[in-house]
Order: structure tokens, then C-alpha cells, then sequence
């Protein structure tokens, strides 16, 4: 993929600022279709990252659609299967100008509920968690963004948002992603390299191999 500079002077790399939110938004509305009629944004990165903030505001200001992997999951040891999911049953489907369908996996009750799906004329669709820029999914994505944060304000954000279910599982989960992230090189080719930093931390942020 080609890089993508969202403001002026920052290259790949941006503060998850709500500047930065439409500046993706106006670049990604810019970008080619490579799922049929459909701009597939990809934002990845570890738990806790800022994911989820971010493609909920980039989504709001196209008025697109956002699709979670942790829909897609099979589970705490589910990452390949849901990567799996959203290759065979979104974006190969909508290039086929065929509706997408998948399972939302239902993480209390341990199972895949009714399918889900996706017309092929949406525009734009913006896919948010860990897996969502896999390699295998690259070739039929509009762009990638990729958010990094310090590992103790990814366990707080985490741990705060989804604590009950998630403290138990913590490790399990970071091991799962340290060998996506070490296989995949998501941050090495993404168009855009998000810190998800609070504003005024000064740490450094983990990348893609601090678990």
C-alpha cells in the first residue's frame, strides 16, 4: 500500500487527536475501492490501543458502517479464525459484489449467534481490532491504520472497558497477539501509524511487540 500523510508534516505517524480522526476520514473517502465498490479502512493494534475510539470517529464522520473483530473471534484463541472470517466471508464477498455475511461470536455464551450482514453497495466500511490488517486481508483493503500505546495505558483502558470479562485472560490474549503482530508487520506496512497516547504522556509507545 501506498503511504498516506493525513496532516501536514506528520508522514505516517499522527496523535489519535480529533483532527487526526477527519484527516483519515477525508484520505480514506480519497482512496480506491479494493472490495468491489466498497473502501475497506483496516484499524489494527494491540488491546487497549485506541482502536476502538478512533474508527468509531473516523466511522461518524463518513457515516460508514464499523465491523469489530471481536465479533469475528472464535474465542480467546480465536484471532486466526476470525482473521479467516473476515477474509472469506467480508471482503471476499463484497469483491464479488456479493452481500457479506458473518457470524458475531457471543462471548457469553461461548458460541456464534445469527449471521450478520453487509450490503455491497456501502462505501466505505471501517473494520476496528486485532487482525483486521492481517496480510491475507491486504490486498482488498482501501487503507490501513495501525494504533499503538504504552502497554500499562493499553491494561488500564482494557481492563477498565472490559474488565470482568477480559482480567482473567489478559496474558492468554497478549500471546495470541505477540505472534500476530511479529508474523503480520502490521505497523511496517500500514498507511498510517497512529500513537493513542493520552495527550501529555511521554512514554514511549510499545509498537507491536510488547505484550
Amino acid at each position: 500500500m501506498d503511504s498516506g500523510v493525513v496532516d501536514s508534516g506528520a508522514g505516517r505517524g499522527v496523535g489519535a487527536t480529533p483532527a487526526a480522526a477527519v484527516n483519515i476520514a477525508l484520505w480514506v473517502a480519497g482512496r480506491r475501492p479494493r472490495a468491489g465498490d466498497t473502501r475497506v479502512l483496516a484499524v489494527d493494534g494491540r488491546s487497549g490501543a485506541g482502536k476502538t475510539t478512533l474508527a468509531q470517529a473516523v466511522a461518524a464522520r463518513l457515516d460508514a458502517p464499523v465491523l469489530r473483530m471481536d465479533d469475528l473471534y472464535d474465542g480467546w484463541d480465536g484471532l486466526a479464525a476470525g482473521i479467516d472470517q473476515f477474509v472469506a466471508r467480508v471482503l471476499r464477498p463484497l469483491a464479488r459484489g456479493e452481500r457479506a455475511s458473518w457470524r458475531r461470536y457471543d462471548w457469553h455464551q461461548g458460541c456464534y449467534g445469527p449471521d450478520q450482514i453487509l450490503d455491497p453497495s456501502t462505501a466505505i466500511l471501517v473494520v476496528e481490532g486485532v487482525g483486521a490488517g492481517a496480510r491475507a486481508a491486504a490486498p482488498l483493503l482501501g487503507g490501513l491504520v495501525c494504533v499503538a500505546a504504552p502497554v500499562q495505558v493499553r491494561r488500564r483502558r482494557a481492563l477498565a472497558r472490559d474488565g470482568d470479562i477480559f482480567a482473567p485472560h489478559w496474558e492468554r490474549w497478549a500471546r495470541h497477539e505477540d505472534r500476530y503482530f511479529a508474523d503480520e508487520d502490521v505497523a511496517g506496512r500500514a498507511d498510517i501509524l497512529v500513537n493513542g497516547a493520552p495527550a501529555g504522556d511521554g512514554s514511549a509507545v510499545d509498537g507491536t511487540t510488547d505484550a
